[in-house]
């Protein structure tokens, strides 16, 4: 059974458009892109998500060695379609273990990204991008500067604009965040909707941490 619509900024239920609003409604946030159900990873749910993404679908390409897809989830409706849309991935982490990144692109506001980050949000906050990037990566022969963020011992996170949208690629944990320096560009899966990509991204099993951070808020009755 599909789960229901949840605030992407904190996991609330959220309630539905009606006569007084097109907005979803969130009791904490107010008016909100609803966060839909993580998606499995799988050719189908990428071809499920892209006719409905606005805003940059991002994988780092190539891969690094041995890491795969593994979930994908979005904020919007079919109204707006997807205003936010995360990539999962895992891999053999630098320093031993597996390790997981998320590749978020975002309209200002949203606060999927923020979430994930284990910030407030929805956005990074004002200063983060003060002194000099942590960061490049590059895109369409564009670099897109990134700035490091202090979000704790358990996660990794850098935060940049790219295409007016926020970007943002979070480790868990902290240690896979050296895999940064693997990452040399991203490539937008959309494109592959558009026909200027030819790309099959490998996938493997389901994001625990894509899962875990985004599972609904249960507030007790």
């Amino acid at each position: 059974m599909k789960s229901e619509p949840t605030c992407p900024r904190c996991g609330r239920a959220v309630q539905p458009p009606g006569l007084w609003t097109s907005a979803w409604q969130c009791d904490a946030h107010g008016p909100v892109a609803p966060l839909q159900e993580v998606r499995a990873p799988g050719a189908a749910a990428l071809e499920a998500l892209l006719p409905q993404a606005h805003v940059p679908v991002w994988i780092p390409w190539p891969l690094p060695a041995n890491w795969v897809v593994t979930g994908f989830a979005e904020a919007g409706d079919d109204r707006s379609g997807a205003l936010a849309t995360a990539v999962a991935l895992s891999g053999p982490d630098l320093v031993g273990g597996v390790g997981e990144v998320v590749i978020v692109a975002e309209d200002p506001g949203i606060g999927l990204g923020a979430r994930l980050a284990g910030l407030e949000g929805p956005d990074p906050g004002d200063g983060f991008d003060a002194s000099a990037a942590d960061a490049k990566v590059r895109f369409d022969g564009h670099e897109i500067a990134l700035w490091s963020l202090d979000v704790g011992p358990d996660r990794a996170v850098y935060t940049g604009e790219a295409l007016a949208q926020w970007l943002w690629l979070v480790f868990a944990s902290a240690d896979t965040g050296v895999l940064m320096c693997e990452i040399g560009s991203l490539r937008d899966l959309r494109d592959i909707r558009d026909g200027g990509l030819s790309l099959e991204p490998p996938f493997g099993a389901p994001s625990p941490f894509l899962t875990q951070a985004l599972a609904p808020r249960r507030d007790p009755d």
